[in-house]
């Protein structure tokens, strides 16, 4: 048997005294990189004038943990995908960065809630504001120019607890329709005792002026032969009908007039059609439409919507920036949802250069999809001295008039009509339109202009320029907070406190963009 030759080797490990004591142990300070993106908010929030925070809190009572402290945890959280207050609770005791921003207190998780959804309700937005224009001194963004865009965030609500204005209005219309069939039964029965009042006459059926219908229909068949049906109807309708319409009636108050739905668990969110739908069947959920404008895909503005489209969110979304920053943007792109004539007027009377797409911008660049419908109003030649359109025949479409059309936000459009004759003799009939008699085309003149103009601009070089842009800057944002960092739901319930949160992740968004 031959023995191992050389020196035996031995596996070595570091020494390892889990219980060894410090004559000096080190302080959380050094524990922490020089680098590292915790000192970088407590820095920048350290410049930030809190005052508008510490006005919050009333003088006397027991102490409270100091707002800058919760301040920075909860935007550290945020940086660090950490949104639930019992979670950033369990980081103030486990993890060192977390102890270093908070000084070592350790506040639970209702004290940080509250913070949260009470405290920060006014004063979050200037602290927003302040550390945006820091960045700008520093030459990290512009607030001169704005790329602007918007996505649906789910709210915290029950998908399944909700109420539709339509299904309020489909309800009223039945229970008006029953109302006159009762009073009509009672008419062929007892004509003699029922007054000329008749509900089909109700411009709008109301809890009292159905109670009183139906105590005349009551007393009007007293003592006479009724139908068991209409007797069991009618005493469903004394004992349903009046409540029904005043919960009606508090919830289109709730929905106001440019909503047509709300969920019962937070009556701000509205029900919208999201993109991120693992049925894939496009399921509505309740949700709030967060607006942002970047530059350098910096955040500088953020505001919380109910509307379901983009298109009713920018005025008020540049009022909030004016608001901020004593001014508006002297340059704004955005895509096609936010191309109407209500938009592109208040860009233009405020002076905005503007790069906003209309519905059909993208479809005139193709050349395939504009051969297909070669009669379309939009490709009719206009006679602006005659006011009048040729028809692809040669013939002129006499203006018809015009209408006033409101839309939802109240804002007033003029629809013009221009109306065709003999179409029916018309050779080209089948290919111009499908319709039985003359063709008449609607046509919005002031919005025709506007696109005129709009189109000019896009297809500038400087246009083209901000449109290729628009996609590298705020796009990339969006996919940042909801993909990377995974916030798709909101936390908080209710339009104020979910603005609070929206706040929130944009201040995170800056810090940690800076940091990177």
């Amino acid at each position: 048997m031959s023995m191992a030759k050389g020196p035996v080797l031995k596996v070595v490990f570091k020494t390892y005294n889990q219980h060894q004591p410090m004559l000096l142990p080190p302080s959380l300070d050094e524990l922490i990189a020089a680098n590292h993106p915790v000192r970088i908010v407590s820095d920048v929030l350290d410049k930030i004038d809190i005052g508008p925070l510490l006005r919050t809190y009333k003088t006397g009572g027991a102490s409270n943990y100091h707002p800058l402290m919760l301040l920075k945890v909860i935007v550290y959280g945020y940086i660090n995908n950490i949104y639930s207050s019992r979670k950033m609770e369990e980081a103030l005791q486990q993890n060192i960065h977390f102890m270093w921003l908070s000084g070592m207190s350790q506040p639970d998780h209702n004290t940080i809630n509250r913070f949260r959804s009470d405290r920060l309700k006014e004063p979050l937005r200037k602290i927003f504001v302040q550390v945006v224009e820091l960045l700008a001194t520093e030459g990290l963004l512009s607030l001169k120019e704005l790329y602007t865009d918007g996505t649906k965030i789910e709210a915290s609500a029950n998908r399944y607890t909700f109420v539709w204005g339509k299904a309020i209005k489909t309800n009223k219309a039945k229970m008006k329709q029953q109302l006159d069939e009762l009073w009509k039964y009672a008419q062929s029965v007892a004509s003699s005792e029922l007054d000329d009042t008749d509900p089909s006459g109700f411009d709008k059926i109301s809890p009292h002026s159905v109670k009183a219908t139906i105590e005349k229909i009551d007393a009007s068949l007293k003592d006479k032969s009724v139908d068991p049906k209409i007797k069991q109807k009618l005493n469903y309708a004394r004992k349903n009908w009046p409540k029904n319409l005043e919960r009606y009636e508090q919830q289109e108050k709730i929905l106001g007039n440019q909503r047509n739905s709300y969920s019962k668990t937070d009556r701000d969110a509205t029900f919208m059609r999201m993109k991120e739908d693992h049925m894939k069947n496009g399921q509505l959920k309740p949700a709030y439409n967060l607006q942002i404008s970047t530059n350098n895909q910096f955040i500088t503005n953020y505001s919380i919507h109910q509307s379901t489209t983009d298109t009713n969110t920018l005025k008020d979304h540049l009022k909030q920036y004016r608001q901020q920053y004593n001014s508006l943007p002297e340059v704004l792109t955005a895509d096609a949802g936010y191309g109407s004539e209500e938009n592109y007027s208040y860009l233009q009377r405020n002076k905005i250069k503007a790069f906003v797409k209309y519905n059909q911008f993208d479809r005139e660049q193709n050349s395939n999809i504009q051969s297909k419908q070669p009669y379309a109003a939009d490709k009719l030649k206009y006679n602006k001295k005659e006011d009048h359109y040729i028809c692809p025949a040669g013939k002129p479409m006499k203006n018809a008039g015009s209408t006033i059309k409101t839309t939802t936000t109240g804002f007033k459009q003029t629809i013009t009509k221009y109306k065709a004759k003999g179409c029916s003799r018309c050779p080209l009939k089948d290919q111009c339109y499908q319709g039985q008699k003359d063709r008449v085309i609607d046509i919005n003149h002031k919005l025709n202009r506007l696109k005129n103009k709009s189109r000019k601009e896009l297809l500038s070089a400087e246009g083209v320029y901000h449109r290729k842009k628009r996609c590298a800057d705020v796009e990339p944002v969006f996919a940042n907070i909801k993909n990377n960092h995974q916030f798709r739901r909101f936390m908080l319930r209710g339009k104020e406190k979910v603005s609070v949160e929206a706040g929130l992740l944009a201040i995170a968004h800056n810090l940690r963009k800076k940091a990177a």
